[in-house]
């Protein structure tokens, strides 16, 4: 979204007159929703002045950090000894088994012990590649026979974890299209296998969203949250897209904040997400 920020300023510097219709268009075409980019239109209209480019961007900005949630801590490995149980969900295509991979080194490069659930069973190369990422990561991985119960790998790799007393288990579960009903379906059973050893489990669910596909992304995010409650997003493809906006919107209309960002093809690409940095260099 930087992009659209440089553009935005190009178009409206040495105008005399601000095109109002323009910025609107701008707006909602980097995925800021109808309803937040009004907000900042009457804002800036109400200023009683001349409006400068920097004005617009300082007030988008603004609306931005006001509807982005404060930072969260990190995952904490759990007073009791148990593992703390991630569920990673997404359509194919987000960068799912990708992102649980790089969790999972940020973890342990945070001195943590971290077990990955092979639980995409339906799509025949997710399993080996997150076989590929857990050797190349010196990260283990748990998995299952071909077209294993998705639910029958996350019991046990929980078991696994359980037993040696890893402090993370982060299933990658098979990317779904989220109109699919008995995908969904899926989801729950899951969530409800896991919470057989475990019933606060999973501690934490990440829906994994691609920047780049815009308001496809809030109906995901709409559809995944009615099968498995969401706790947070993992928001890919960050690196110079001039995308970013959706996740805003998701945090505005259905309170899921970010929670990780992947910002490149890298292990190391991927960060906890940060408010103010997020609003200061990918906004």
């Amino acid at each position: 979204m930087a992009g659209f920020f440089k553009s935005l300023l190009n178009k409206i510097t040495n105008r005399a007159e601000i095109d109002w219709d323009e910025i609107e268009a701008d707006l909602i075409s980097s995925d800021l929703g109808i309803s937040m980019t009004t907000a900042i239109i009457h804002e800036l209209q109400g200023l009683g002045r001349s409006v400068s480019a920097e004005d617009v961007v300082a007030t988008t900005r603004s609306h931005l950090a006001k509807r982005l949630a404060a930072d969260f801590p990190p995952p904490h490995p759990r007073a009791d000894g148990k593992p703390f149980v991630i569920l990673v969900v997404g359509v194919n295509g987000t960068g799912k088994t990708t992102s649980s991979a790089k969790l999972g080194l940020w973890l342990t490069r945070r001195g943590h012990t971290v077990l990955l659930a092979a639980a995409d069973t339906f799509r025949a190369a997710a399993v080996e590649q997150l076989q590929r990422w857990g050797e190349r990561l010196s990260l283990p991985v748990v998995k299952g026979s071909p077209n294993a119960d998705p639910s029958s790998v996350c019991f046990s790799a929980h078991q696994k974890a359980i037993s040696s007393g890893t402090q993370f288990l982060i299933c990658d579960t098979a990317g779904r299209i989220h109109t699919r009903h008995n995908l969904m379906e899926e989801l729950g059973k899951i969530r409800r296998t896991l919470a057989k050893q475990d019933e606060t489990a999973p501690h934490l669910t990440l829906l994994v969203v691609d920047a780049t596909t815009g308001s496809n992304a809030l109906q995901q995010a709409k559809e995944f949250h009615k099968a498995s409650p969401l706790d947070g997003l993992i928001v890919t493809k960050l690196d110079g897209s001039g995308k970013g906006g959706i996740a805003v919107t998701i945090q505005d209309q259905l309170g899921i904040p970010p929670r990780f960002i992947g910002t490149g093809e890298e292990p190391e690409a991927f960060a906890i997400f940060a408010k103010e940095k997020f609003v200061a260099e990918i906004l």
